[in-house]
């Protein structure tokens, strides 16, 4: 199931007033410029935290949260595109950006533990509480709030289907928008923000997989910043993920007889564990970007039949999160055949690519990134562990970062929160950006 709409967005006079006139509080405490830039984003935050977009359930549909994108953003061509089971996107241009912002909407399901109703935003002396404040609501208020207090060239994609393994929404747009080619702007090396500005589009692939021309609004882009929890600093880098279902064939039998190592199912998937956990450790000295290792968990295994019998079958889960300069591929080879006999089934589930996307040209993309972000004026921070869909970006070919307001700490536990200090450090950069970013002069 996919639709598109396209319509002009509109803001609702009463909504468009009350982000104008919101009072001053809560920026004079925080010593901010322009405290009515936080107190326009508090005013979003509340809106979006109030629609319910957990996932799982993902019943999320293109009214709800997206009637109230539509309407927060005038001057902007939007277009909605149902991509089915839950999965909603929003694509918004104004003018002829260069620079992509993208954000998700969906959240994590909330938890007994919550102290009051997750979907009220609660705003103390320092932080608002609320269900996605910190991942990632928070940033989508901020953009909300940019482009109703600027006019200059900006694009949003809003996504629903972030928090799932099933990344419908960004992987549709990749289809769609690809990145410009080398030697029409994209980075070769350390090239910051300058060298994005002035390269002219390609004709782009629509999703049906037809080439035209793109509509003014409806051109390339040049980078990509995703928004994610990185307390306000550039990640430039994290690991990929990969998760993998093992299956194990034995003979059924009578467990006081003498038994060969590939008769008891258990038995194999127990050497194959003490097998993959010693592969895992010897990979302790890789590194990339200040990631060291490859983390490796074993989520379940479970199989045979009672203790006096020898266990015909047995199936076993495990994730791996490798270094962007690992190859993904060779991994999933070298632990399906770490012992013999090897396991009678071998199946990836998900994989997600790290950030860098390309192991072979890892560190080049990575210095890409790293002038991107210094040529913004964005403080460039560790890269972190946790995967976010700036992999499918790079993946494409785009230059991308991630960044955002908030702690991936507080991230997906009760009583989530986000740091009114960030959020208006974020909000504040955005403007800028928007301001004197990537644009066509």
């Amino acid at each position: 199931m996919k639709r598109d709409s396209d319509c002009e967005g509109r803001m609702p006079k009463r909504t468009a007033k009350s982000a104008r006139r919101a009072g001053r509080r809560s920026g004079e405490f925080l010593g901010t410029r322009d405290p009515a830039l936080l107190e326009a984003t508090l005013v979003h935050l509340r809106a979006l935290v109030g629609f319910d977009t957990r996932n799982p359930p993902r019943a999320i549909g293109t009214g709800g949260i997206f009637d109230y994108l539509r309407a927060q953003l005038p001057g902007f061509h939007v277009r909605v595109t149902d991509h089915g089971a839950g999965a909603v996107s929003l694509f918004a241009v104004r003018g002829k950006p260069k620079l992509l912002f993208n954000v998700h909407l969906d959240t994590v399901p909330d938890s007994p533990q919550w102290s009051a109703s997750p979907f009220e935003l609660r705003v103390t002396t320092d932080r608002a509480i609320g269900l996605g404040a910190c991942d990632i609501k928070g940033a989508a208020a901020g953009l909300l709030a940019v482009a109703n207090a600027s006019s200059g060239d900006m694009a949003l994609l809003f996504t629903s289907d972030e928090e799932g393994a099933d990344p419908r929404c960004v992987r549709t747009f990749l289809d769609a928008f690809l990145p410009l080619p080398s030697g029409e702007g994209r980075g070769e090396g350390t090239r910051g923000a300058e060298h994005f500005r002035n390269a002219e589009p390609s004709p782009q692939r629509c999703a049906l997989g037809a080439t035209h021309r793109l509509s003014r609004g409806e051109r390339g882009f040049q980078a990509v910043i995703v928004a994610e929890p990185t307390r306000c600093r550039a990640v430039l880098a994290h690991r990929g993920i990969q998760s993998v279902r093992v299956r194990f064939e034995g003979r059924a039998g009578h467990a006081s007889g003498e038994q060969k190592p590939s008769d008891n199912a258990l038995h194999q998937a127990v050497r194959w564990s003490t097998a993959a956990l010693d592969f895992a450790e010897s990979q302790s000295k890789e590194s990339f970007g200040g990631l060291h290792g490859l983390r490796f968990n074993i989520g379940r295994i479970e199989g045979g039949i009672k203790a006096n019998m020898i266990a015909p079958e047995a199936e076993l889960r495990f994730g791996i999160r490798p270094l962007p300069s690992m190859d993904m591929d060779g991994l999933l080879e070298r632990f399906r055949t770490l012992v013999e006999p090897a396991p009678a089934a071998f199946e990836e589930t998900f994989r997600g690519s790290p950030l860098p996307a390309d192991a072979a040209r890892a560190e080049l993309h990575r210095r890409d990134a790293h002038g991107l972000a210094e040529g913004l004026g964005i403080p460039v921070g560790d890269a972190v562990d946790f995967w976010t869909e700036a992999a499918l970006f790079s993946q494409a070919g785009y230059t991308t970062f991630v960044y955002g307001p908030g702690d991936i700490a507080q991230a997906h536990g009760a009583d989530e929160w986000v740091e009114l200090a960030q959020l208006h450090r974020y909000t504040a950069s955005v403007l800028r950006i928007v301001g004197g970013g990537l644009h066509e002069r």
